[in-house]
């Protein structure tokens, strides 16, 4: 099984190309994700991650994610390796995004209806049973 899910901030606005042969549209974008726990007395550091998403999901990622925003990606864990001109091999592994989200509170990302939409455009905020904001304290 391969599968990864993240959730992080962006660390730039994503980069949209097209593909030579059929002219498909590829979005490229980094995450910022913290790592679970610090040092004592240390910073938390964070693991930068490459992400690539095609199609649908790279049209909804570059019209909608500014760097800086949090999101969360579903997908799966990718290698590939190339030989350069000079015959030098390079190697990068990079998350191939199935699925993209919204992750900021509604103070920090949301739209001027105080919604989110995530890639198949529901509304999060009907789809969950009780509205939680950042300063209210939790039902349970």
């Amino acid at each position: 099984m391969n599968k990864v899910i993240l959730m992080g901030r962006l660390t730039r606005d994503p980069e949209v190309r097209y593909t030579t042969n059929t002219n498909t549209l590829v979005a490229s974008f980094s995450l910022a994700v913290n790592r679970r726990f610090a040092k004592q007395g240390e910073e938390r550091q964070a693991d930068f991650i490459n992400i690539v998403a095609w199609n649908k999901t790279g049209e909804f990622c570059s019209k909608w994610f500014k760097k800086g925003q949090q999101v969360g990606v579903i997908g799966r864990l990718q290698t590939r390796n190339w030989e350069d001109e000079n015959k030098v091999k390079h190697y990068v592994t990079e998350v191939i995004a199935e699925e993209a989200y919204f992750a900021d509170t509604k103070r920090d990302g949301a739209g001027a209806d105080g919604s989110f939409e995530n890639t198949f455009g529901n509304n999060v905020s009907e789809a969950s049973e009780f509205s939680v904001q950042a300063d209210d304290e939790l039902p349970f």
